[in-house]
């Protein structure tokens, strides 16, 4: 049986996994967790870090039978998709412009600058470099790692005296020691999904996306579609960064914001699929199942990318109110058998210790739904909110 190896194992990699296994495809996931949610659903364990790439090469090299290596909802893991790819002799669409432009958010915004689109000022360095250089900017800005994802590290500072706590807690969790200061833009959040064939956007829906309060800004639900961004305005400007980054053909997900004086900003660009269900988000609202178009792509075949039909869908996170142990999830079978619920996603179990949702990583699970209108979305959430409970008590 051909195999597809999925980098990573946390719950973004869930659909990508049960997608390739129902085309018949084994699946063999890379993670050093070995209790992973995609470790332990795939069909093969490679409990390795993703991140070393000789070990990695050496263990599958061996395996004649792999298709193809991706990296589904994970920027950290696109440079070791890469390499493994040119070094198994595999297909990818990337490059390393489109790679770099992924986990390196100083480079995206400087490419940016180069295509003379709309974006925040910006300076990137180490700690000490980038306290000095982030003295141009005006408050508030964002602090971010340069090469990090799931908003982990990310904070807006408000006054100059808190930059430098922000920078330290900003380089803890960037693998490069990297930091990028960005000027705050003020407007309205979104989110993009597509899929790009031939160096092109080929589908693509748009997400209006409400966040976590400042200072931490984390994704807590998106709706889809979204009516204040014009599609092809965005898709000119997206196929003109696919143009300028060498990227040929796969998933694509995008961080936008609509600024208050009316200008569409590109925040983040990362060459996979979305992570918190926006490929499944595309899937209910066009009828075209993202994920295995980007299966089956990467495995080298081509999928008909014709959308069935026009919904409105939406993503809501489940988080917990209070650091603690989860001692009990209810409701969970009449939460699935609401009208217009299409999934319930968990990323943890009973028995787990869980904090307040602070980053990506700290997520419960989510909901996904959908419907004729913005309404019943609405409606599906609120009847879901009723019903499903997670029990959190002290932490022994």
């Amino acid at each position: 049986m051909t195999a597809i190896v999925v980098l990573g194992g946390a719950d973004g990699s869930l659909r990508t996994i049960h997608t390739a296994r129902a085309l018949g495809l084994r699946t063999i996931c890379v993670d050093l967790r070995a209790d992973a949610p995609g470790a332990t659903a795939a069909d093969e364990l490679v409990n390795i870090s993703t991140h070393q790439i000789d070990v990695l090469a050496g263990v599958l090299a061996p395996i004649r039978d792999i298709a193809a290596v991706v990296s589904p909802a994970s920027d950290v893991c696109l440079p070791t998709q890469y390499a493994l790819a040119q070094m198994l002799g595999l297909p990818h669409g990337l490059s390393d412009a489109s790679v770099r432009a992924s986990v390196d958010k100083g480079f995206f915004r400087a490419v940016c600058d180069d295509l003379s689109l709309p974006g925040p000022r910006f300076v990137q360095g180490t700690p000490d470099v980038v306290a000095e250089l982030a003295e141009r900017l005006p408050m508030p800005v964002m602090v971010k790692p340069t090469d990090s994802s799931g908003s982990r590290g990310v904070q807006r500072i408000d006054d100059r005296a808190s930059l430098r706590d922000a920078i330290a807690t900003a380089e803890s969790f960037s693998a490069s020691g990297v930091v990028i200061v960005e000027e705050f833009l003020t407007g309205t959040d979104y989110t993009a999904e597509a899929i790009v064939v031939d160096g092109r956007v080929a589908v693509l829906g748009v997400t209006e996306r409400r966040l976590t309060p400042p200072p931490h800004f984390v994704t807590v639900e998106h709706r889809m579609p979204a009516a204040a961004v014009d599609p092809e305005q965005l898709r000119t400007v997206l196929n003109l960064l696919c143009a300028n980054l060498g990227y040929r053909w796969g998933a694509l997900n995008v961080d936008l914001i609509r600024t208050d004086d009316g200008r569409l900003v590109v925040v983040e660009w990362g060459a996979r699929l979305g992570g918190n269900g926006m490929a499944e988000l595309l899937a209910l609202s066009s009828g075209v199942d993202a994920t295995e178009a980007y299966v089956r792509m990467a495995a080298g075949e081509r999928f008909n990318l014709t959308g069935t039909s026009t919904r409105h869908a939406g993503m809501r996170v489940l988080s917990a109110k209070r650091e603690g142990k989860l001692t009990a999830i209810d409701g969970l079978a009449d939460a699935r058998a609401i009208d217009g619920v299409a999934e319930i996603v968990l990323a943890v179990t009973p028995g787990e210790h869980v904090v307040p949702y602070t980053r990506a990583g700290a997520k419960l699970g989510y909901v996904l739904v959908a419907g004729a209108d913005d309404a019943a979305v609405a409606s599906a959430f609120a009847a879901v909110d009723e019903v499903l409970r997670f029990t959190i008590e002290d932490w022994a």
